[in-house]
Formats: structure tokens, C-alpha cells, sequence
């Protein structure tokens, strides 16, 4: 952990973070920096990120630390070459905030601006909620990070649907880049 106390904490992250940046993502798999703790971090269900309990208005910071954030075993991290600061999340990181057919492919758009094409590698998984029985379906976006979709993006996907038998029974599915995938019981 750098011993400079400026470049600790949200600080530090978003500094590393842009250091770190360029096209594309930062090779978060590959970064193995010492656990430097927690920071007061909080992913809301709605998608909202929270830094010491006051959203974080800057989209423009979310997007930034969306793209250094890591699942591992004990959890969510914000990771850089130096500091691995464990955040908060209440359900999924990300929120599916639209969806397009585009051909024989459905790409998804996130509320941090990540494009997603469903399909072998970017699954679509409904759960039911536990408690209120409703679906919560989830879109994978990259290393073990998952999108909720959001209720307005399922309709459209529900309305996409069409019937097959499976395993389980008649479901309702979308097709998406070579892959079915079951939305729901016929």
C-alpha cells in the first residue's frame, strides 16, 4: 500500500485507475495487489453507486471504477497494479438498461456503458426473487461480473420470446448468438 496518504482510498483508486486506463478494459484478472482493506463503497439493486452514503454523481467516476471492479471469492474489489479495496454490492454491479436485436444477436447496454452481446460466453439467467417470487434476470458481462436486466428490457425480451420444449417443460426463450436461453415457463 503506497504511503502517501492523497493517493490512498477513492483517491487513489480513481488516480490508479487512470493510469491504468487506455482502450479497452484494464487487465483486472491479471492484478494480484495486496487486500488494502475496505472502502465505503455500495452498489445499490438500482444500480446507484455510493461513496460514505452520498451517490456518486459523477458518471463519468462510476464508469471509471466499473472498469477496475473484480469478483473474487470474498467478494467485490476495486483493483489496481497497487491497492485491492473490497466494496459493496447489493445484488448485481451493473443494470441491462437496453436491449436491441441486431440480426441473430440481442447487445445489451449497461448503466456504466459496457455493450453486450448475449450468447455462449454472455449468458442470460433467470432467478426467482425469494421473497417475492417475481424473475430477476441477470446477463453476464465479463468475468463473473453479471448485469440485472432491467424490468422494461425483460418485457421487451419476454415479448421477443418464443416457445420450445426443454428438459424442464414448454419454456419461453430468447436466441442470442448461437444460444437459447429460457426466460420463463410457456
Amino acid at each position: 500500500m503506497p504511503s502517501d496518504t492523497a493517493s490512498t482510498g477513492l483517491d487513489g483508486v480513481a488516480q490508479a485507475a487512470k493510469a491504468a486506463g487506455g482502450k479497452g478494459l484494464p487487465p483486472v484478472h491479471l492484478w494480484n495487489p495486496p487486500h488494502c482493506g475496505d472502502i465505503d463503497i455500495r452498489i445499490a439493486r438500482d444500480g446507484v453507486w455510493f461513496h460514505e452514503g452520498t451517490p456518486i454523481g459523477r458518471e463519468a467516476l462510476v464508469r471509471l471504477f466499473s472498469t477496475i471492479l473484480r469478483r473474487d471469492p470474498d467478494g467485490f474489489h476495486l483493483v489496481t497494479p497497487v491497492e485491492k479495496m473490497r466494496i459493496t454490492v447489493e445484488d448485481a454491479p451493473f443494470i441491462a438498461v437496453r436491449v436491441d436485436r441486431d440480426g441473430e444477436a440481442l447487445r445489451f447496454l449497461t448503466n456504466v456503458g459496457d455493450e453486450v452481446v448475449a450468447g455462449p460466453d454472455h449468458a442470460i439467467r433467470v432467478m426467482e426473487d425469494p421473497e417475492t417470487g417475481e424473475p430477476r434476470p441477470y446477463l453476464h458481462v465479463r468475468r463473473g461480473l453479471e448485469a440485472l436486466i432491467a424490468r422494461p428490457v425483460f418485457y421487451e425480451l419476454v415479448e421477443m420470446a418464443s416457445e420450445r420444449d426443454t428438459p424442464d417443460g414448454r419454456r419461453f426463450g430468447v436466441a442470442s448468438n448461437g444460444a437459447w436461453f429460457s426466460v420463463g415457463p410457456a
